[in-house]
């Protein structure tokens, strides 16, 4: 856009990654527009700086916001930018990321355009994408047991809560499958998924996740579901794309409200240390395990832009 600046010096603490449906948010004032270089290559879009008032000081409190899946979604779910996405919001200070996604439901319960704050994943990817930023000479292990950040979760569930009078349904919590697509489940797979206790479906959590926790960034998901998967079979229209974009468009001013609150509650100052991940902070300058002598020069390059001072 023209007019609008390419840097901004200030950092950053809180991101936005948006997913299908969620190209961009309403109502925030557009501050730079920014193209992050990083060893991993160039993120998935450039990432926006909006910004945002604080409803306790009204001074402007940056968001940066990145598409997943490209300015005009050309980025299949295995194409799509991880490595770079979370290291360029890193660089830029971002230590808390809200993360949005259109699933599939899995249990009848959840309903179309119902939001779901999943606190669970199950990992069906198959290992076509680049997952860690610890390889090449450089191992690193970090604890994933709970992948979503727990504090995080119930400041995104007290919002929605919020809105529960005016339009919103939220699922507290729920096991989300991650598959690899971009095909839709088969109805096997569907039923199995169901079988283990899943609540809903996608193609992005993982490795943005993984690799969110690597980064020591606090990341939650808020889900909306969009169809019911095809677990239905001749009971129900199996999903396709016309019926998450139909929902999509129909519960958008939801999800931009929902994400909006959790943006108002997370500018408050009472939640500082939140934002700022101090319970991660440091946490991969301890958790690699190989020797100086087996470091990788490149690995080495790549992990100091990312943790400057770290490992020196």
């Amino acid at each position: 856009m023209a007019g609008v600046p390419s840097t901004y010096d200030a950092p950053v603490r809180i991101a936005v990654i948006g997913g299908t449906g969620i190209q961009a948010l309403d109502n925030f004032t557009l501050a730079a527009t920014l193209d992050v270089d990083t060893p991993w290559g160039a993120p998935s879009s450039p990432i926006s700086i909006l910004h945002h008032p604080s409803p306790t000081t009204g001074k402007p409190t940056p968001i940066a916001f990145l598409s997943r899946h490209g300015v005009h979604h050309e980025l299949a779910p295995h194409e799509v930018k991880n490595q770079a996405n979370i290291a360029a919001l890193r660089h830029l200070g971002v230590r808390t990321i809200i993360a949005f996604s259109a699933v599939g439901s899995l249990q009848e319960e959840i309903r179309p355009r119902d939001f779901v704050v999943p606190d669970q994943i199950i990992d069906r990817t198959k290992g076509i994408r680049p997952f860690t930023f610890f390889e090449g000479g450089m191992v690193g292990h970090v604890g994933f047991g709970d992948p979503f950040d727990n504090s995080l979760a119930k400041i995104v569930r007290k919002c929605g809560h919020s809105l529960e009078g005016d339009g919103v349904s939220l699922h507290d919590k729920g096991l989300l499958i991650c598959m690899e697509g971009p095909q839709f489940s088969t109805r096997a797979e569907s039923h199995l998924y169901r079988s283990w206790g899943g609540s809903v479906i996608n193609m992005s959590a993982l490795p943005e996740a993984k690799l969110a926790r690597e980064a020591e960034i606090g990341y939650q998901m808020i889900c909306m579901a969009t169809d019911y998967d095809c677990w239905r079979g001749e009971g129900g229209e199996d999903v396709n794309v016309a019926m998450v974009m139909a929902h999509m468009k129909a519960n958008s001013e939801n999800a931009r409200r929902f994400v909006g609150a959790v943006l108002d509650e997370l500018s408050k100052e009472e939640h500082e240390q939140q934002v700022l991940a101090k319970h991660l902070e440091g946490q991969m300058k301890f958790s690699t395990s190989t020797y100086k002598e087996g470091r990788g020069k490149a690995a080495m390059e790549k992990l100091n832009w990312l943790f400057p001072g770290y490992f020196e």
